[in-house]
């Protein structure tokens, strides 16, 4: 039970969430206990525990499925508040952010790479090769995703594994025009990140960047960003 005055309790039972989804005994899906059960054991009124869910669920951390209960959307504010930020921004912008992780990533995971690495890029690989083969637009984008977070995961870096995972929705953006091309580079890029090639593997990372630049789509967005500059 915590142990906590009638002005400071709100604020306690907030950062208790917050540090039970932290540690791990809520993850994201999870549903937490009922309200009684969380009055019980916190200790206070329904009233505070409402108004401490309200908080957490404007975080992002929590959200409220009416009829069901009350569920952990995510782990990290920071994370939630860079998605919504990162959600408004134009594609060139986030595929400008994009060319200097995944340079980091490939130089890095050229020389840190493990055989699961390896693995874990293939499978991702043959999921967007898949995906391109039988137009299905999701299948492609969730394979292309998942090979360069598996390219992130083999620099074996923790902080720039979770910059990946938190501009997941922004690079999901980015890829979308990009169906069915860069087969060919993002083969090459497995054999060289396998061959522990750094020099082919960062050409070839800046060349898969810089294809998704050329793209009408992105052109267009980067021309409606310079009027924007100049209307200021």
């Amino acid at each position: 039970m915590l142990k906590v005055n009638r002005v400071s309790a709100v604020d306690a039972v907030i950062e208790e969430i917050r540090a039970r989804i932290r540690e791990g005994e809520w993850g994201p899906g999870d549903r937490l206990p009922s309200e009684s059960e969380l009055t019980q054991s916190f200790g206070i009124s329904r009233a505070s525990l409402r108004e401490a869910t309200r908080a957490l669920v404007h975080a992002g951390l929590l959200v409220v499925r009416q009829g069901d209960g009350t569920y952990v959307d995510a782990v990290d504010e920071a994370a939630v508040a860079l998605n919504r930020k990162v959600n408004n921004s134009k594609i060139a912008e986030v595929i400008e952010v994009r060319r200097g992780l995944d340079a980091l990533a490939v130089s890095l995971a050229t020389v840190r790479r493990t055989e699961e690495d390896l693995a874990s890029m293939r499978t991702a690989l043959d999921d967007r090769n898949a995906g391109a083969s039988n137009n299905d637009h999701d299948a492609f984008v969730e394979g292309d995703l998942g090979f360069h977070m598996a390219v992130a995961s083999a620099a074996h870096n923790e902080l720039l594994t979770d910059l990946y995972q938190s501009l997941n929705v922004a690079f999901r953006k980015s890829i979308g025009h990009a169906m069915g091309h860069g087969t060919e580079d993002h083969e090459a890029l497995y054999r060289a990140i396998q061959e522990r090639d750094t020099t082919t593997a960062m050409e070839l990372s800046l060349a898969i960047i810089a294809r998704m630049e050329a793209m009408p789509e992105t052109q267009a967005d980067s021309q409606d960003f310079a009027g924007d500059e100049l209307a200021q």
